[in-house]
């Protein structure tokens, strides 16, 4: 930028060995959308009271997912939260599967079917019981705070709450739940003292992977989430039609040469699922927008690239 002279109203910026000479009016159309941007989060963020303490509550989340094919598994886990009696109460379904093969996608399509706000919460290894419940924080003036999880959030507020891969958590985590899942329908919060129950339209589902990272749920939990919804690899054609929705711009002939793969590797109980088919289809339909080569003819390079030169014998 040496020697350059700016004009009125210009503004010199540098970092680093990066520099750049940006319109005055530019970083004030920033300024605003940025102001515009914290004001609308602070109008959205949601608070309540409870005994005197003041909980500010997590946001419900918006996904793009579609649940496609396989309609029963989708008409089990909706019975299961169907409450029939005035003095029946619903169940806390879990869904059991490989990873990839759509659960969350199904809690998500059967929240979503309900009319009411979804709440996703991740559980790992190292998930506490003040985590899953209330958190203290300090806020913006130096005060202690209390945020409230997206599992009290959906308590709060009628929501369906999705738990995915619970069972990465510890029995401690679980520990904090069991009121909450059975008939009490109530959780505690160790830091605020409070005894927080669940409105009458709140639902649980928690999704659980099959694999060696996760641990053994105990026994009393293990009574408390039922039923059990497996969810298997799906059919050829139920594949293909996950295919095409999540692939829209693909031509149908590389996406049967996905399925053909994906139904080879299941036949040999091989883990590879329809995300990674997915994942695959679509690198090779980049790398062939990238190049000059068509993309069945990049599909070898994107299996070994996804998962690995072991799988390249199911591709035929």
């Amino acid at each position: 930028m040496a020697g350059h002279r700016m004009k009125a109203k210009e503004v010199f910026l540098r970092r680093g060995n990066l520099s750049c000479i940006i319109p005055w009016g530019a970083l004030q159309r920033v300024g605003r959308i940025r102001d515009k941007k914290i004001k609308d989060r602070e109008i959205d963020m949601k608070q309540t009271t409870i005994d005197g303490i003041t909980l500010s509550l997590a946001g419900s989340v918006e996904l793009p997912l579609k649940w496609v094919g396989q309609d029963e598994l989708l008409r089990q886990l909706l019975a299961a939260w169907m409450v029939i009696d005035e003095r029946d109460i619903p169940f806390n379904p879990r869904l059991v599967g490989k990873p990839g093969v759509g659960k969350t996608t199904l809690a998500y399509a059967a929240a979503i079917s309900l009319g009411r706000p979804v709440f996703l919460y991740q559980a790992t290894m190292d998930t506490r019981p003040e985590d899953l419940i209330i958190s203290p924080v300090i806020g913006p003036d130096g005060k202690i705070q209390y945020s409230a999880s997206s599992l009290v959030s959906a308590m709060l507020s009628g929501g369906v709450l999705i738990l995915d891969e619970g069972n990465r958590m510890s029995e401690k985590a679980w520990a904090s739940l069991a009121p909450l899942l059975d008939d009490r329908r109530y959780v505690e919060s160790i830091v605020t003292g409070l005894r927080i129950p669940a409105q009458q339209d709140f639902r649980i589902v928690v999704t659980m992977n099959e694999d060696a990272s996760t641990f053994e749920l105990p026994e009393y939990i293990h009574s408390r989430l039922q039923p059990q919804i497996y969810i298997d690899f799906p059919e050829a054609d139920e594949e293909l039609q996950i295919l095409k929705e999540n692939l829209p711009f693909s031509d149908g002939e590389i996406l049967s040469y996905v399925v053909t793969f994906l139904q080879r590797s299941h036949r040999a109980d091989e883990l590879y699922s329809v995300r990674d088919g997915i994942n695959i289809a679509r690198y090779a339909l980049k790398m062939a927008a990238a190049g000059s080569q068509p993309a069945t003819d990049l599909l070898k390079l994107s299996v070994q690239r996804i998962l690995g030169d072991e799988a390249l014998p199911y591709l035929g």
